[in-house]
């Protein structure tokens, strides 16, 4: 069998847990930020955050020569601190956020998939990361 790569992404954002937890979990807010670039958007999101419940986000380049659902199930939801899912592929996920002192750290680990090199996919989501943290900071003024 074959190991599964660990990928780990992370940022902090100026902005307390509170409201980070909201804007990472909100689909009016999912689709104003899930994107890893410009060419990119998210133009439908739907989120039931409890353990077993699902989320599906539509990714799609706005030139419309591709586009797939990120999609997944919830195994732990724990309010402020953790969401940890799989992906509809088996994948596994886990996102911690550790606030302090108005700020929020996010650390992101997931396991890699095998069609494309390891470090394109860390810099992807670490892309929508940093689209996440400027989202929450420019409505955090």
């Amino acid at each position: 069998m074959t190991k599964t790569t660990r990928i780990k992404v992370e940022a902090t954002v100026n902005a307390p847990v509170e409201k980070v937890w909201k804007a990472w979990n909100t689909p009016a807010d999912i689709v104003q930020w899930n994107s890893p670039d410009p060419s990119w958007h998210c133009p439908s999101s739907e989120n039931d955050l409890i353990s077993g419940g699902k989320f599906k986000n539509r990714m799609e380049a706005k030139d419309g020569s591709f586009g797939f659902d990120f999609e997944g199930t919830y195994d732990t939801v724990e309010l402020h601190k953790e969401i940890t899912y799989t992906m509809s592929d088996g994948r596994k996920a886990t996102t911690l956020f550790s606030g302090q002192n108005g700020e929020t750290l996010i650390e992101t680990t997931f396991d890699a998939e095998t069609e494309n090199d390891p470090e394109f996919q860390r810099q992807g989501w670490q892309a929508i990361l940093n689209s996440f943290v400027s989202y929450v900071e420019s409505k955090n003024q």
